[in-house]
């Protein structure tokens, strides 16, 4: 198996990955089968409306989610990665007014921002709980072309042939011409072992197939640069959050307090968990807020990696940027070992394979940077996952903002906890991180409805009285 570091860190926009991003990539698949990827119901005339329909947790916590807006500008062409916000605002104005999508190699087409966007609260896909369904129909109203997507988290999609393609198939033609491809923790440490390699090493080797080292390394940097970005400008915005819960940003007046108090040596000791928690907040409100992250590995988890790599650059003795790239290698390695062999979607196994294994990947990745053995990595990732296992994903008022913000601060601080305890032993542990990761599969799998990104129970059904 291998998934590169650049699918698990990708730069994009709030306030989810799989909600706002996965539908928005979704949208331009769906444009790019217009243009000539896929055959048209025989008889059809040429497309001129689209419509889209949101199933599952898509449509239970969609409008929280900004999916109908998400869904609106990836048929008008815009991308996660690079979409600009100004312009994109602009566009949603004048489709609100035209009700007509023009893109790149397609004719006009009619297209409803409001009636073409259509929740089915009674329908649940079969494929994932992050269902989808893009059609486009003729002039006489035949249906021209229709595909199913599903949002798996972290901003991937797959079609319903590609979500039942033989997994064992998809994985061995993902590892082809890698020399490193190892598909589960076991076969990551014997390599390791085998090879005498660190994981960053042999993940850098990876990733170095058809790269130049010059190249990979200067993306590698990037990650970094916009997730520290967004750190600072999490700590430099205040006011309230879009979206009706009234929730008041906190990074800014936080921060201050910490940078006051450490000017007059007055802070306490577990003033620590206060600095982590402020940037993993100053991330996570920046993506309540609709701005540009970096899935770690999704949007909902995007502050636990940026905080603990911060806080390992400017709070720990040592720090170096090639320590910041082993982390960002190491953590990108465990994050494609849950993808693969779990889920990190909220909808699909609950906020444990969100901030869950966003709290492992930082975990490994700072113990790494710390100079951690193999085995130690290993353990510290498990310890972190552990500890997260059953976490629900109950956002209120479907928003990514209670208990999402503050919870991301919490996941920094055992990924934390979770490196220095494995720094104190040999590697040596009774639960293995792949039984960890299954642990974590099988209680998503257990897990109610009710508990996975629809906000139906949990804290989002149990809100103050006002």
């Amino acid at each position: 198996m291998f998934l590169s570091i650049f699918d698990i860190f990708k730069p994009g926009i709030g306030p989810s990955s799989s909600h706002t991003m996965g539908p928005m990539v979704a949208a331009a698949r769906f444009l790019d089968a217009l243009r000539g990827g896929a055959e048209p119901e025989p008889g059809a005339g040429p497309a001129a409306r689209l419509e889209a329909t949101l199933h599952g947790s898509l449509a239970f916590t969609g409008k929280g989610h900004a999916t109908d807006r998400a869904v609106r500008l990836g048929l008008l062409g815009y991308a996660p990665a690079t979409v600009d916000i100004d312009a994109a605002e602009a566009a949603l104005v004048t489709l609100s007014r035209t009700r007509m999508v023009t893109p790149d190699g397609l004719p006009e087409m009619a297209f409803d921002p409001e009636a073409g966007v259509v929740f089915d609260y009674d329908v649940t896909l079969p494929g994932h709980a992050n269902g989808m369904v893009l059609r486009a129909f003729d002039a006489a109203g035949n249906l021209h072309m229709e595909e199913t997507y599903y949002s798996v988290g972290g901003g991937f999609v797959v079609t319903t042939a590609e979500l039942t393609s033989p997994p064992d198939l998809h994985a061995a033609k993902a590892a082809e011409g890698f020399p490193y491809p190892f598909g589960t923790a076991v076969e990551m440490l014997e390599m390791g072992a085998a090879n005498a390699l660190t994981i960053a090493q042999m993940k850098w080797r990876n990733e170095a197939v058809g790269t130049p080292e010059r190249e990979l390394g200067a993306r590698v940097d990037a990650i970094w640069e916009a997730m520290d970005g967004c750190i600072d400008r999490g700590l430099a915005m205040d006011g309230v959050l879009p979206g009706g819960l009234s929730v008041k940003r906190r990074a800014r007046a936080i921060h201050e307090q910490l940078k006051a108090e450490a000017g007059m040596n007055l802070a306490q000791p577990h003033v620590v968990n206060d600095w982590l928690s402020v940037y993993a907040m100053a991330v996570n409100e920046e993506n309540a807020a609709g701005g540009k992250v970096v899935t770690s590995p999704t949007n909902g988890a995007a502050g636990v990696v940026p905080a603990v790599i911060r806080y390992y650059r400017d709070h720990c003795v040592g720090a170096t940027p090639e320590g910041i790239r082993t982390f960002l290698l190491t953590a990108a390695a465990v994050g494609g070992l849950i993808k693969h062999n779990a889920s990190i979607s909220g909808a699909e196994v609950g906020c444990q394979g969100e901030v869950g294994s966003a709290s492992a990947m930082a975990a490994a990745g700072f113990c790494a940077a710390l100079g951690g053995t193999n085995a130690q990595i290993e353990n510290a990732a498990e310890i972190a996952l552990e500890h997260h296992l059953g976490m629900t994903c109950d956002p209120a008022g479907g928003l990514v903002q209670v208990p999402c913000i503050e919870r991301n601060g919490l996941g920094a601080i055992k990924a934390v906890s979770a490196a220095s305890l494995s720094l104190r032993g040999d590697g040596t542990h009774f639960m293995p991180l792949d039984n960890c990761i299954e642990a974590m599969r099988q209680t998503g799998r257990d897990m109610s409805e009710k508990y996975k990104e629809t906000s139906q129970g949990g804290l989002a059904v149990n809100l103050p009285e006002c």
